[in-house]
């Protein structure tokens, strides 16, 4: 089971397990945090997939889910469906409790009842908040979110250490960080970038300019995620690992790799810092190699370019 697999990297993973020749239950509400058209295109290819299987749910609703767990045999969840964005979860924290805490508890409860040993939660850099120390690194403390969004990744990762106590289901909390390519959601920075300057448009630019993200391509981020499926699979295990890149990227050079990779000058409308936005991710990603061999292989530039080939065919 794939929770969110209709996403932007929920599709790129259920395609991947497709690959490997898995048999993968895709759970997605279509949630119109941005176009569920854009979704209904990312899950396309795997519709006509016969090992496929959508499931329009929401992880809120314990009824369907308990359809859903009653009607297939789910040997591993990986679960990605959440109310994604830092800024967003300032202005309804209520729907994003209910998403990503409420919601990843129905789905760990429905792994217990049913007997479910293998369980990988995405998680996020966010919630290290405002860590002075770079890189970011898995011991590191993580008891200061500076946004709903971070504190419910941090409730999840803190649920599924429950879960895993109690019950001993194998866990994986991957942390990811800022993961952009082909299909990146269009309020991300790159994506929404990207819209603006081919449009003429000027793209906003938080504070100085100097902030600075760990971008790690989607491919890199599918194999840590297809690793950690594995590692859950060895025993019963409880990890938080880091998936980035170990580089960060400031706002400055992001609009001037842009400007490279796409040959449009952009256009910079400054404004003020933005409330619950760190100002610099980088992972330390030593355990990520020691217990899933993760290796990112994409140059950010590489991975630019990609994303623009993909951008500019209108997929």
């Amino acid at each position: 089971m794939v929770t969110g697999g209709a996403g932007f990297i929920g599709s790129h993973l259920c395609e991947a397990l497709l690959q490997q020749g898995q048999c993968v239950l895709c759970v997605d509400n279509f949630c119109d945090f941005y176009s569920p058209a854009t979704k209904e295109r990312n899950i396309a290819a795997c519709l006509r997939h016969p090992n496929f299987i959508l499931e329009r749910a929401d992880i809120r609703d314990i009824k369907a889910l308990k359809a859903i767990f009653e009607r297939y045999n789910i040997s591993a969840v990986i679960h990605l469906a959440a109310m994604a964005g830092v800024r967003p979860s300032l202005l309804d924290p209520e729907l994003y409790y209910q998403v990503n805490v409420m919601g990843s508890l129905n789905l760990l409860e429905l792994c217990n009842l049913h007997h479910i040993k293998h369980f990988v939660f995405a998680s996020s850099s966010s919630v290290y908040g405002n860590n002075s120390k770079l890189p970011f690194a898995e011991d590191d403390p993580v008891n200061e979110p500076i946004s709903v969004y971070a504190a419910t990744k941090k409730a999840g990762e803190l649920l599924c250490y429950s879960y895993h106590h109690l019950y001993q289901i194998s866990m994986v909390a991957l942390r990811f960080f800022t993961v952009y390519g082909p299909r990146q959601r269009p309020d991300l920075a790159i994506h929404k970038f990207a819209a603006l300057m081919q449009d003429g448009k000027a793209i906003p630019v938080f504070g100085s300019g100097y902030t600075s993200r760990d971008y790690t391509y989607i491919q890199d981020t599918i194999q840590g995620v297809l690793s950690a499926l594995e590692y859950v699979k060895t025993g019963c295990v409880y990890e938080v690992i880091n998936l980035g890149n170990d580089r960060s990227v400031t706002l400055s050079e992001l609009v001037e790799a842009l400007e490279e990779v796409t040959g449009i000058k952009a256009k910079i409308k400054h404004q003020e810092d933005q409330a619950g936005d760190v100002s610099h991710t980088r992972a330390c990603v030593t355990k990520a190699s020691q217990l899933l061999n993760y290796k990112p292989s994409f140059d950010f530039r590489q991975g630019l370019q990609l994303f623009w080939q993909w951008f500019t065919k209108g997929e």
